[in-house]
């Protein structure tokens, strides 16, 4: 270990006794820089842990890509444009929807939603993932009556639960002795929960046969089409292929267009919050400027012996840059270590509720990035060792007589 190094941690660590005032300085440095550091890696991991549990919410109820026609008429050929999409590598699943509002009724309670028949086994989406009651079941029971899934919302306005009986209604235009509704019961075998409330407030599932038979719609033809690719990474590329592809009147929507505004708070968030919480570090890296000035100050008949027995401005320089390095260096230590712990206890005890109306679930998610602590780190270390060049010069232009003839 060279003398510039070894004078620096002795200076660092600061055991003279008549130094208490100056290791309180030094000590609320490092705290600066823990809690700037800590709370930009605790921000940038819950925006993360935010966009990740958003995107898997959204991407495992909604389809990645539907087709449907520009005035909102059915596909007239499903079965053929269905044939048609299993020649793409790039789609997973492909089916048939069949979708249309109804009403519903329970013993208690009636309300308008969203029907959606898709195949008995079931549909494109990962919806089975969200079932928090009951079974995901379209098939028909013993007692003859079809399953229903439905949104744990519907369900509550409702006040319906597994095994219910639940009616539908479906008709066009005004009624009339001459347009009688459609009426279907149906035994809700399951319920499922995303937070989200657009997905839980008004779907209810059913096996296609008995949407079609709803809403008069014949077998070859269907509301839209739903696709699942087996990269979603590559959405907007097959969902351009796609429109390329298809001519009038087909029309071509990926889930980022469909749900836009669901993506777009949560891009604002990521975009935002680090810009925000970076001025933290920011400060604390410029609150050593003062803290090594006060360092010289104290050390100035130090440098004075220094420079009389042969130490060059460059060694003066480097002690004092090393000063600040070592309390950047152990305050980013303790930031990192307080971010990993609050990862930890947020993910095993849920320390921060939200409200799940608002945010779209019941806690906040975190997702810590290793390429975050790189960018903090390597960021803090870099304003920290620039904050502490000023003072480092200020120690180096010490002119040694004065300081000796002073300290006479």
């Amino acid at each position: 270990m060279n003398f510039e190094w070894y004078l620096a941690l002795r200076y660092f660590k600061g055991r003279r006794k008549d130094s208490r005032f100056l290791s309180f300085i030094k000590a609320m440095a490092i705290t600066g820089v823990a809690v700037g550091s800590a709370g930009l890696l605790i921000a940038l991991s819950i925006v993360h842990g935010f966009k990740s549990a958003i995107d898997n919410k959204v991407l495992g109820f909604a389809p990645h890509i539907t087709i449907s026609t520009f005035s909102d008429d059915p596909i007239m050929r499903s079965d053929t444009l269905l044939k048609d999409l299993q020649t793409y590598p790039q789609i997973d699943q492909a089916q048939a929807v069949i979708n249309g509002q109804a009403m519903l009724q329970s013993s208690e309670e009636v309300t308008g939603i969203l029907f959606k028949g898709v195949d008995e086994q079931g549909d494109v989406t990962d919806i089975r993932q969200y079932i928090t009651k009951g079974t995901y079941d379209l098939t028909t029971d013993s007692t003859g009556l079809p399953g229903m899934v439905v949104g744990s919302k519907l369900a509550q306005s409702l006040n319906a639960d597994v095994s219910s009986v639940l009616t539908a209604y479906t008709i066009e235009g005004l009624p009339s002795p001459l347009s009688s509704p459609e009426i279907q019961q149906f035994r809700l075998q399951g319920i499922y929960q995303t937070g989200i409330g657009q997905f839980d407030n008004i779907f209810a599932l059913v096996a296609r046969p008995h949407a079609q038979n709803l809403f008069q719609v014949p077998p070859e033809q269907a509301s839209m089409m739903e696709i699942r690719l087996n990269d979603y990474t590559a959405i907007s590329s097959v969902k351009e292929q796609l429109r390329d592809d298809l001519s009038f009147p087909y029309f071509t929507e990926s889930i980022y267009e469909k749900y836009s505004s669901i993506f777009a708070w949560v891009d604002l968030q990521e975009q935002t919050i680090p810009f925000v919480i970076g001025v933290m570090i920011i400060v604390a890296a410029f609150n050593l400027i003062g803290t090594i000035l006060m360092m010289v100050l104290e050390r100035t008949q130090d440098i004075g012996i220094l420079k009389t027995m042969g130490a060059n401005d460059s060694s003066i320089r480097k002690i004092f840059i090393l000063e600040g390095l070592f309390v950047a260096v152990v305050g980013l230590a303790i930031g990192v270590a307080l971010s990993l712990l609050f990862a930890w206890l947020q993910s095993t005890y849920h320390l921060i509720p939200l409200s799940e109306q608002n945010y779209y679930m019941a806690y906040a998610p975190v997702e810590p990035h290793g390429l975050d602590f790189v960018i903090v780190a390597a960021v803090t270390l870099v304003l920290c060792t620039l904050s502490s060049y000023l003072p480092a010069r200020t120690a180096a232009n010490t002119d040694p007589l004065k300081v000796i003839a002073y300290g006479r």
